[in-house]
Order: structure tokens, then sequence, then C-alpha cells
């Protein structure tokens, strides 16, 4: 049994590279570093679109209510219309 020299895990290293910026080169003023966010977030698109005022907006919508009702009445006189040349039936199931 021979008794083996320990190696040295140590051995090949360059000291002289060892070590960051500040000590290699120590008249350097610290530079600053960016940091990487944590979490990117996922932004809808939604965000990026146009805002109108509250004003347009009430509008806007009271035009497209108003729209609808007209049109339902526009549509309930075409029906009432139709009826009254029918002679008062919609349908006739028998024919």
């Amino acid at each position: 049994m021979g008794t083996e020299d320990p190696r040295d895990p140590l051995q090949g290293v360059d000291w002289k590279a060892v070590g960051n910026d500040m000590q290699r080169n120590p008249g350097d003023k610290p530079g600053i570093k960016k940091r990487l966010p944590k979490k990117i977030r996922q932004i809808p698109e939604c965000y990026f679109l146009p805002r109108r005022s509250q004003l347009y907006n009430f509008t806007f919508v009271g035009a497209c209510i108003a729209g609808g009702i007209g049109a339902g009445m526009l549509v309930e006189m075409w029906i009432n219309k139709k009826v009254r040349e029918d002679g008062g039936v919609l349908w006739e199931f028998d024919k």
C-alpha cells in the first residue's frame, strides 16, 4: 500500500485571471448592471387602442340603441302591413 499524493484541485488555475473587473482594474468606476425582469408581463393589445371621450362613447352607444329601436319599429310596420294585405292570416298550414 503506497501512499498517494493528495491531488490539488486548484493546481492548474490561472490565479491572475481569477476575480471580477473591480479587482483587476481598481481605478475603474463600477458600471450599472442591467437586470432582466423576473417575469415578463403579457399585456393585451386592447390596452393600446385609442381611447375616446366619455361623451363620444355615450353618443355612439345611444345612436346604436336608437338605430335598433328604429329598425324594430320599421319591421313591426312592415309586418302589420303584410297582415292587413293578407287579411289577417300570418301562416296557412293547410296548403
